[in-house]
């Protein structure tokens, strides 16, 4: 019999957001949405937990101004190493992006979504940022379009946005009180002044919540984008979710805040620490009873191409796009036919999740309670385990239990082995990456070397390539009742009850 989970559907709240156990933007969570809304989100790699499995998006880098300065963003050209918001290799203009967007699209089916999210702010250029979306809804129109931005300037450009039927929205809010925001924005940009401190950042959160009402009255669909910062904002961020939701926002993503000093942004400089894995997941949870949550956000660099958790970038440099022969004409059918047999695959394997969905108590003699487990996926894409354990470049973290597989999130490695030189350090990469999967009790990949798994087994976290090319979720189901069956949940637990008593 193929194994089915049961999970939680978002209208089993009690006021209608998405509960703790099934959150994402997955395909249960989207299936009390009224059609005109399941259509704008299924296939949207950000909004939607299972599209990102399947479809891929494009960031262009044509806004190069801002309007507020923020403690942790330092807007950095040219830079192909680092993978963070704000960071581009090329600054394009509109007719570049066009341009690029459009040779894309020809070469990678699987995009639908094309997004402005700097690395300044696209509102704050907006003749910049405007064309680029003119330009695109004549010259591709089946790509969804989206912009991201800090809100500051968004009522003045919501009159805009509807004109070119961008129907995604993405507003970074990171407060809603004057004095926290005066701790993370130093300034803002106000009608030809800088203002600082409280009172900027009470203009800032004025403008944000009036730009998400107005957004949302017409119909648009607005993600709030949260960075967690641990000491300033992270006891403050629940509010925030319970106030944007009130707004009408349709998914809120808080992310972990990225503060290394060789960035060179205040925090990183500063000191001020990121949250841990389980700091981050306990905030999402805890805003989940109010909010639909994101969390396979990969907090994209603003050129970003491809699916998400992989970067394509560096195939559609401007000097690569210049000489490529692009009929878009005949591009689009071919994606709208790739397009559309992903969907009918999708649609296919829901049919039969349908018919074959029993919880996993039942597939189990193991009756005593048991607790839940973290499983560590290594995927290349496509909603499957298919990537090889040393290839990996992230992991996708599942929690699985008697009743449920959730989604929780993704953590970055370092590639374990690329071949070449680099593997004379595979053993310090690989230590690395043990140390991230932290909490996992077993890493699902297609295929693993006999020297990390014998390290992952010493560390407590059982590898597992038996099943390459299954779907994640049913894969994650099977290990965990074959975990409850030979009751070592159940032993672990009593472990664990020993060790608190002692």
């Amino acid at each position: 019999m193929e194994l089915k989970v049961i999970g939680q559907s978002a209208d089993n709240t009690a006021e209608g957001g998405c509960s703790a156990s099934g959150c994402g933007g997955s395909s249960d969570q989207l299936s009390h949405l009224p059609d005109h809304i399941r259509d704008k989100v299924h296939n949207h790699p950000c909004y939607s937990e299972e599209a990102h499995h399947h479809f891929a998006r494009m960031h262009v880098a044509v806004a190069p101004a801002c309007n507020i300065q923020c403690h942790y963003c330092n807007r950095k050209y040219d830079c192909a190493n680092e993978s963070r918001p704000g960071v581009v290799s090329e600054l394009l203009t509109p007719d570049q992006a066009v341009k690029k967007v459009m040779a894309v699209a020809a070469n990678i089916p699987q995009m639908t979504v094309l997004g402005i999210a700097g690395p300044g702010d696209p509102l704050a250029n907006p003749e910049r940022t405007f064309d680029t979306f003119r330009q695109l809804t004549e010259k591709a129109p089946d790509i969804k379009l989206c912009v991201s931005t800090n809100g500051l300037s968004l009522p003045d450009q919501v009159d805009e946005l509807c004109k070119h039927n961008i129907d995604h929205v993405t507003i970074t809010i990171n407060c809603v009180d004057p004095d926290v925001g005066a701790k993370i924005y130093p300034w803002i940009f106000w009608n030809n002044r800088r203002i600082k401190g409280r009172k900027g950042a009470k203009i800032l959160i004025e403008q944000q919540q009036k730009g998400l009402k107005m957004l949302t009255d017409r119909g648009i669909l607005v993600k709030v984008n949260s960075v967690m910062i641990p000491g300033v904002n992270d006891q403050h961020l629940e509010e925030v979710s319970k106030v944007v939701k009130e707004k009408g926002a349709f998914l809120h993503n808080v992310m972990p805040l990225i503060a290394e000093a060789e960035h060179g942004t205040f925090y990183g400089v500063m000191g001020q620490r990121g949250p841990t894995h389980d700091e981050l997941q306990n905030l999402q949870d805890k805003c989940a009873g109010d909010m639909n949550m994101m969390r396979h956000c990969r907090q994209c660099r603003a050129d970003a191409v491809g699916m998400l958790g992989e970067d394509r970038g560096d195939e559609f440099t401007m000097d690569k796009v210049e000489v490529m022969d692009v009929d878009y004409e005949q591009a689009m059918k071919k994606r709208a036919d790739y397009q559309a047999e992903i969907e009918a695959k999708l649609e296919a394997q829901k049919s039969s999740a349908n018919e074959t969905f029993i919880p996993l108590t039942a597939l189990t003699k193991q009756k005593k309670e048991t607790r839940p487990v973290l499983m560590a996926v290594a995927t290349s894409g496509g909603g499957v385990i298919n990537q090889h354990f040393g290839h990996a470049k992230e992991f996708l973290i599942y929690e699985a239990s008697m009743t449920d597989v959730r989604f929780i999130g993704h953590r970055k490695v370092d590639l374990y082995c690329s071949g070449g030189d680099t593997c004379g350090d595979a053993e310090t990469t690989l230590q690395k990456t043990i140390r991230l999967l932290e909490g996992c009790e077993a890493v699902l990949c297609s295929k693993i070397g006999y020297e990390p798994w014998e390290v992952l087994e010493e560390s407590g976290i059982q590898p597992n390539g038996e099943h390459a090319m299954e779907p994640i979720e049913d894969a994650v189901a099977k290990v965990y009742a074959e975990m409850a069956e030979s009751a070592q949940l159940e032993q672990q637990r009593q472990a664990d009850q020993l060790q608190a008593g002692a």
